[in-house]
């Protein structure tokens, strides 16, 4: 009988309030005046906003105003509240306003949505006179209204608020999924939370594996589920060694694997077969992208192929580089098919070796190939990475023996959808890839073909008006025809970059106009032999050399000043050089000496420790190690305007003395580096054995990926 009195009760109230909406204002009391003032104040302070951001502004706001006013009419008027029910609403509806203005400062509302805000509100507090739950209020408006009105003072202890804030977590998380498993952390009883947990498990199943785990309200909760998913990840989850499932649980899901199949392959000595499965996955998966199907954790399984192929393959026929004997070097290969050799080479393109690339993964993949076709290898890998493959044969001058080994048809057409489509990529990497494998193509009419199809791309990309295509692919139009030197392409003028062809000797040299130059050198037995060598190139008068305890000191007597600093390839084996080249670094900073030309001097291997060692100031960098070519992305991002010589293959140390004496030896009689030239006398110094290992090496005016980073970077 209470609960139908208050029930009539407040239909009255109602109902009062309702038939009073086009009343006026009665005289306030003095001591609620203060209320309404503060209600008018907020209002004011919100037209501002309208007024700044809304063209409409005037009318808008006119509408809201008309509604609040109604609203303090109604709780003026109304005879059935009480003295403290007119200050609780006429405070609620002042804490309406300035929620508003907080939500809208801090941008988490727009100013469109404020009308609606006010509506929600009236028809929020009429269900609370009406002993109703405001559940439905939270229902049918968006986040934003929802958030301002949960913690209004005025509904704050309606019966339906518990309710409201379980919805308000909903609605927040399929905004931001991120957020489910943090908020149903603080919450595990959510209404939602069953809903939410599997929500959770198709957005991110390593983030509820965690939770998964955890030995609370919310890892039970998760571990109750009754969804075949959440079931798998929380099963996996009290396991040692659960993370090790996760390449395969689209597979798990769907039921093509069993938990029980992978299991007996996460042992050290069945290390092979789950490499093994992760290769015949990933090309599964690399499939169903072709259907526009993205498996579950793609990229986890390709991190995870990424870390075995280093793990069990790379590090060891690296570590095995000065074993004459490729058989025993590359034994470790010998139970891999052509499919998963092909995946250690994209991979491992970063971390694999020259020598570990071209004298074993390359050719042991057409060894396993019956009958050999490199057409049908891609296709077998259903294309996956195939551009990436393309780069690294030519990056490694194995390009043109690829293509040899499909037929003219399927190498015009793979060479096509090399080129194709590079605007689609979200960096530079595609098009870099093409531009440093247009320089490594020998074949004229190959090279005809990928500039046809870019002059295509380029016309397709400019009919479409897509600026970032249309852009890259004229850029390389540009470089390529460049190449030609009929074409009297200038890249300097063309493209405003700084001189390709030439370095001038006033950018290498500092404001007392010495060049600094320094190089690294390894530890190891070739670094202290070419250690010996470079010495020895310098003792013909022309230079004076001071040997310190950790480095070296060359410094020219006549001619332009130059000096070199050399770290001395002291003991690997206990960081020794490693310590010498630092404190040449520190010396040379110390003293405010800048090298602007860098030397590495050693096996690619020590290569990654020059790039993090090397001086932003370096304009002139050498990379003399096997294989410096692939890090070219690496250096640019360092040193952005920097011309780079670096060698696609193999190294070697009468090839890069021969280059940095006749350097040094240019830049001693105040000689401005002109490639072109520098390049034709090197090559007749060369003895007729090296000039294959010469060929290899790429000038900075050939160095095609390069200018295409620099050039795009400055077209911006």
């Amino acid at each position: 009988m209470k609960y139908l009195y208050q029930l009539f009760i407040a239909l009255i109230y109602s109902t009062a309030l309702l038939a009073q909406n086009n009343a006026e204002m009665p005289a306030i009391p003095s001591m609620r005046q203060i209320h309404h003032q503060y209600i008018i104040e907020s209002l004011k302070k919100i037209d501002g906003y309208y007024a700044a951001n809304d063209s409409m502004g005037k009318a808008k706001k006119m509408q809201v105003d008309s509604m609040v006013f109604r609203i303090r009419v109604e709780i003026e008027r109304d005879t059935f509240f009480t003295q403290n029910d007119k200050f609780k609403w006429l405070r609620s509806t002042n804490d309406l306003l300035i929620g508003f203005i907080s939500a809208f400062q801090a941008r988490l509302i727009l100013l469109s949505d404020l009308q609606q805000t006010v509506t929600a509100y009236s028809k929020a507090m009429h269900f609370d006179l009406a002993i109703q739950s405001v559940y439905p209020v939270f229902e049918e408006n968006n986040l934003s209204i929802c958030n301002i009105l949960v913690d209004n003072y005025g509904i704050s202890q309606n019966a339906g608020i518990s309710r409201a804030r379980d919805l308000i977590v909903w609605k927040t998380c399929q905004i931001r999924p991120e957020n489910i498993l943090p908020l149903l952390s603080k919450n595990p009883a959510n209404e939602f939370a069953d809903t939410l947990i599997i929500q959770a498990a198709f957005h991110d199943p390593e983030k509820l594996y965690n939770y998964a785990a955890a030995p609370n309200a919310l890892g039970r909760k998760i571990q109750s589920a009754n969804h075949p998913l959440v079931q798998i990840i929380g099963q996996l989850s009290v396991t040692k060694t659960g993370r090790m499932y996760f390449p395969f649980l689209d597979k798990l899901y769907h039921g093509s694997i069993s938990i029980d199949s992978i299991t007996p392959l996460l042992t050290e000595q069945n290390a092979e077969k789950y490499y093994k499965l992760l290769v015949a996955t990933r090309i599964e998966y690399a499939g169903r992208m072709h259907q526009g199907d993205t498996a579950m954790l793609v990229d986890v399984l390709t991190a995870k192929l990424h870390t075995k192929a280093i793990e069990l393959y790379i590090n060891e026929i690296n570590a095995l580089h000065e074993l004459k004997d490729l058989k025993l070097r590359f034994k470790k290969l010998d139970n891999l098919n052509a499919q998963e050799l092909y995946y250690l080479a994209v991979m491992g393109e970063a971390e694999m070796y020259t020598s570990s690339f071209v004298s074993g993964v390359y050719p042991r993949i057409f060894q396993k190939m019956q009958p050999l076709n490199a057409d049908s290898l891609l296709i077998s890998v259903q294309d996956d990475y195939f551009k990436k493959f393309l780069k690294i044969s030519a990056t490694y001058n194995t390009l043109d023996d690829f293509l040899k080994k499909m037929d003219s048809v399927a190498a015009e057409k793979r060479m096509r959808r090399f080129v194709d489509g590079l605007e689609h990529s979200k960096n530079l990497e595609d098009a870099v890839d093409v531009a440093d494998s247009y320089a490594s193509i020998y074949q004229p009419a190959l090279r005809s073909l990928i500039l046809q199809e870019v002059q295509k791309e380029l016309f397709r990309n400019t009919t479409a008006a897509n600026d970032r295509g249309s852009k890259m692919y004229q850029l390389m139009q540009t470089i390529f025809l460049s190449i030609d030197t009929a074409n009297h392409i200038d890249l300097t003028a063309k493209l405003g970059i700084p001189p390709v062809y030439t370095m001038p000797l006033k950018r290498l040299q500092d404001s007392s106009g010495r060049v600094i130059m320094q190089q690294f050198f390894y530890g190891d037995k070739d670094g202290a032999n070419i250690f010996t060598a470079f010495i020895a190139g310098f003792q013909n008068g022309k230079w004076k050399i001071v040997f310190k305890p950790e480095w070296v000191e060359l410094s020219s007597k006549t001619g332009s000043p130059i000096t070199i600093f050399a770290n001395r390839p002291l003991n690997e084996e206990k960081d020794l050089d490693e310590k010498a080249q630092n404190s040449l670094i520190s010396y040379l900073q110390e003293q405010h000496l800048e090298p602007t030309v860098v030397i590495h001097r050693g096996h690619s291997y020590h290569l990654r420790s020059t790039i993090d060692k090397l001086a932003v100031s370096a304009q002139l960098i050498i990379l003399g190690g096997c294989g410096g070519y692939q890090n070219l992305n690496e250096v640019l991002a360092i040193c952005p305007d920097a011309h780079i010589i670096s060698t696609k293959q193999v190294g070697t140390g009468v090839i890069n003395k021969g280059l940095i004496n006749e350097i040094s030896e240019r830049l001693r009689l105040q000689m401005d580096l002109n490639w072109p030239a520098l390049w034709d006398d090197l090559a007749k110094q060369i003895k007729p054995n090296l000039k294959e290992t010469f060929e290899d090496y790429v000038p900075p005016h050939k160095n095609l990926g390069a200018i295409f980073i620099m050039a795009f970077n400055r077209s911006k």
